[in-house]
């Protein structure tokens, strides 16, 4: 490691409607947007810079349930004009980038640079694509109609031709070819204005001043571009990083009662996140860290963005208040830096800014790979519902949803209500005897557990033969001193995004070495906040050591071991950020064992 510059303020560190036909309308006012897994009327609002009330106008009954694979109409901005404003189109059958450029007068790399999730790979119908607001140069026209094909385009382009540069050339030179001045070529392509030319990229060529007035019929050009050759040109330069200058930027100290205190969290993530960065080192990885303490406060945040070195990270870790966060986001975003948010579940903002990386997953997103890898693993078994006989439905959202997942894939459940009193009849009464039943309470509270676990356990001593399954919940793992037993007992499972077993080899070597480091052991807390740290900085390091700037289109060779956090990033939409969507099954058997099921 060539440097580790930290900057600590005021901190001090130990040293260690189902499938609607897909036609534009926008002369309607809207477009389409096709449902994908996890999305919820809120995330898809936030993604459009709509309200969810004006989604439900458009699309009645759709605050009830939505379905994936449906389209929604989604409402549009002014559509009266496109010039000067930017919107959102949905890919029709046949269409393509090319076609794109002609009808909205915006060039091939602005619409690339605004939808980074976007590739010739998944530029298919269905897809919607942020259209930009023309830059300064771009020149407007009139009104032009959308078909399958460029040559039968009726509008008459404000340009000649494309023109494919190629090796040795130079602005001068094109424009000495087709006898236009610089100026004339650069205002159809804004973009020459950042650099040189790079070699397979195509440009717009305006029309000669003699040729402009006669050039009124229709046409287009000699060559038309197809998708691959617009993105590869369009694809920014790779780049290896020989020293990934990284930032922390997290709560190190907070004031309670007008007295700063240290943040035992805070101070204990970054204690690992120090450990991924000397694992690295060892491999050969040259970092340069930056840390600073927010104190969470938003005056010091912002101060702390102004400093010269933060425009030249390639990657900042934090904040944690939901107060501080837009300030980071839109630095990011100004400044084209990741941003990886390790701790809030809840950041509208990555549904519009490419930059963020959360690590937290969004509940809706959260439910629905649950959903998904349960009905998968358990669609043959007996499912029952459980409600202490307090009433407590504490989970009550991710049951409603859950059974309306079991109902879309025709798979019956039952739902029971347990007292204080052993009640073996009515637990029998609801299993199949001869399947395998998996039992869900409705309630995550320890206490739930308390009144629930006595009747599943007598039916399994007093019936062995029956096959019996727990299901249930994250917060599980931090009751396992008081419930293990009969977790093992029932062969229970539970699904969550943070778990490590402290057998893991990983995580005893971890263990280990931050006891080494530090003199201490980790806090007892869900998740651990020393392996978070380390899995957290591991990852997005190693991946920019690996990948370089093009880490966004390589994640998934990115491959850890993690020790408490799984990593499965997607993007939400073509122009927004990234989620993490990894979660794992975790099974108590009955033969004492614990299991930790990975899905892909």
């Amino acid at each position: 490691m060539k440097l580790i510059h930290i900057v600590c303020l005021s901190l001090a560190l130990a040293t260690g409607s189902l499938h609607s036909p897909l036609k534009a309308q926008s002369e309607n006012g809207y477009f389409l947007h096709t449902v994908t897994k996890g999305q919820s009327l809120y995330s898809i609002a936030n993604t459009y810079h709509v309200s969810i009330s004006d989604i439900v106008r458009l699309n009645p009954g759709s605050d009830k349930q939505i379905r994936i694979g449906e389209t929604l109409k989604i409402p549009q901005a002014d559509q009266e004009s496109n010039v000067g404003k930017a919107i959102f189109h949905t890919i029709q059958a046949g269409e393509t980038l090319y076609q794109l450029t002609v009808k909205y007068n915006v060039t091939a790399q602005s619409i690339c640079e605004a939808n980074p999730g976007l590739s010739a790979s998944n530029f298919r119908i269905g897809q919607v694509v942020y259209i930009p607001a023309q830059t300064e140069g771009d020149t407007p026209s009139s009104t032009t109609p959308t078909t399958a094909t460029a040559a039968e385009t009726t509008r008459q382009p404000e340009w000649k031709e494309m023109h494919k540069v190629e090796r040795k050339e130079t602005i001068f030179s094109i424009c000495q070819e087709y006898g236009i001045t610089q100026e004339e070529l650069i205002a159809l392509n804004p973009e020459l204005k950042k650099g040189k030319l790079k070699r397979g990229t195509f440009l717009f060529i305006p029309y000669p001043q003699s040729e402009r007035q006669a050039s009124q019929t229709n046409t287009v050009p000699e060559h038309i571009p197809t998708n691959e050759e617009l993105f590869t040109q369009s694809r920014p330069t790779a780049k290896k990083m020989k020293v990934i200058k990284t930032a922390v930027l997290l709560p190190f100290t907070l004031k309670d009662n007008g007295v700063m205190k240290e943040n035992l969290r805070m101070v204990e993530y970054y204690e690992g996140f120090l450990l991924a960065a000397d694992s690295l080192k060892r491999q050969g990885v040259s970092l340069d860290i930056y840390v600073y303490d927010t104190q969470g406060d938003k005056s010091v945040m912002s101060s702390l963005l102004k400093k010269a070195e933060m425009k030249q990270m390639d990657v900042i870790f934090g904040p944690v208040s939901p107060n501080n966060i837009p300030l980071a986001v839109d630095f990011a975003k100004e400044h084209d830096v990741r941003l990886v948010v390790p701790f809030e579940p809840k950041v509208d903002q990555v549904f519009n800014t490419p930059q963020i990386y959360q690590i937290n997953t969004p509940q809706s997103y959260l439910y629905s790979e649950v959903y998904e890898h349960f009905i998968r693993r358990f669609n043959q078994y007996n499912v029952v519902f459980l409600d202490p006989a307090n009433g407590d439905r504490e989970k009550a959202e991710f049951v409603t949803g859950l059974k309306k997942e079991l109902s879309s894939n025709h798979i019956p459940f039952k739902q029971i209500q347990l007292g204080n009193e052993m009640e073996p009849g009515k637990v029998i009464a609801a299993m199949d005897t001869l399947r395998e039943n998996i039992f869900i309470p409705t309630s995550g509270r320890s206490s739930a557990l308390t009144r629930l676990l006595p009747h599943l356990t007598l039916v399994r001593r007093e019936h062995p033969s029956f096959d019996m399954h727990l299901f249930g919940y994250p917060e599980w793992q931090t009751y396992t001193g008081e419930y293990l037993a009969s977790f093992y007992e029932l062969d229970t499972y539970f699904y969550s995004s943070f778990y490590t077993n402290n057998l893991f080899p990983e995580a005893v070597a971890f263990t280990h070495n931050y006891r080494r480091w530090y003199s201490k052991d980790m806090a007892n807390s869900y998740p651990k906040f020393g392996m978070l740290g380390f899995d957290t900085g591991y990852f997005f390091l190693k991946g920019l050591a690996q990948e370089g700037n093009e880490l966004e289109e390589n994640l998934q060779k990115v491959e850890v071991t993690p020790i408490q956090t799984g990593f499965k990033f997607e993007r939400v939409s073509n122009w927004g950020g990234f989620i993490n969507r990894k979660v794992f099954f975790v099974h108590i058997t009955k033969d004492f064992e614990l299991i930790k099921l990975d899905f892909e």
